[in-house]
């Protein structure tokens, strides 16, 4: 995938640090919850980048669409409140890393969970030992999986999101490059739900003004998180010359694709004359 001469294919030739958020409507319904099958499904496609010779550190959402069922079971009926979130992603959090174990398992993959919140980025001493974390983990081969603590961080259930996460994790571990699994394929001229006309950007040299105002209008569903979120992450990874993503994280292989400098999405030049080559 080449875009304002920015080369995805041979940016990705030789080995690379790169964070994966994954939406939770790609790793859950309404009807039925975590899907275990989208998540194998991930993790085959997670290997295969690994195998590569990539480093890859998992920014994932899921926790309470996990854990949402059993507490409104309990509940009777209740509204979902901020508590309620809470106690789902409580219930939640361990449901979602067993199933990531056991999926990475067969790819002879351990994983490990690394709970943050913004508070935590924000203070030194605790950026740094998440930061020495996330290296002893890579170095020795095992895959760091992030989430906000939902369970103690309620201002980020109210506001947050993982796609900012993302965007926070992305210098903390040294990230090349920033991929949101998503919902819909990238950001479109408009709402592809509503306007059958909506074509997708494959490129955008930089977050104007207008970009922003596109992403107002072509919103994601998936979560807490929306188009907005995810552009306004691109502009912030991308004014640290690294270069993000958007793929459809539903359509089967379309990760694997868009690594490959083949597949559909929307790619985030970084800033300056070239972007990060060599």
């Amino acid at each position: 995938m080449k875009g304002g001469g920015f080369d995805l294919a041979r940016f990705l030739s030789r080995p690379r640090r790169i964070v994966i958020k994954v939406g939770s409507r790609v790793l859950a319904t309404r009807a039925a919850g975590l899907s275990n099958a989208r998540i194998r499904a991930l993790a085959a496609q997670v290997a295969g980048v690994r195998e590569k010779g990539h480093n890859v550190v998992i920014v994932s959402s899921g926790a309470i669409a996990a854990g949402i069922g059993a507490v409104r079971s309990s509940g009777s009926g209740r509204p979902v409140t901020i508590q309620i979130k809470q106690a789902a992603a409580a219930v939640g959090q361990s449901r979602l890393m067993w199933a990531y174990e056991q999926a990475f398992r067969k790819h002879g993959i351990h994983t490990a969970q690394i709970l943050l919140t913004a508070e935590d980025l924000g203070h030194r001493g605790r950026y740094l030992n998440a930061r020495h974390t996330f290296e002893t983990l890579l170095s020795s081969g095992i895959l760091p999986i992030v989430n906000e603590n939902d369970t103690v961080a309620v201002e980020e259930i109210r506001f947050g999101d993982n796609d900012t996460l993302a965007g926070l994790v992305a210098p903390l571990v040294g990230a090349d490059l920033v991929v949101l699994l998503s919902d819909v394929e990238g950001l479109f001229t408009a709402d592809p739900r509503r306007d059958a006309k909506a074509s997708l950007i494959p490129f955008v040299p930089c977050v104007t003004a207008e970009v922003e105002r596109l992403a107002g209008g072509a919103r994601t569903s998936e979560g807490t998180g929306g188009m907005v979120s995810k552009v306004r992450t691109a502009k912030r990874v991308t004014s640290l010359g690294i270069p993000m993503a958007i793929v459809s994280g539903l359509k089967s292989g379309r990760l694997t694709e868009f690594l490959s400098g083949s597949g559909r999405g929307t790619l985030f030049l970084p800033e300056g004359p070239e972007g990060p080559e060599g």
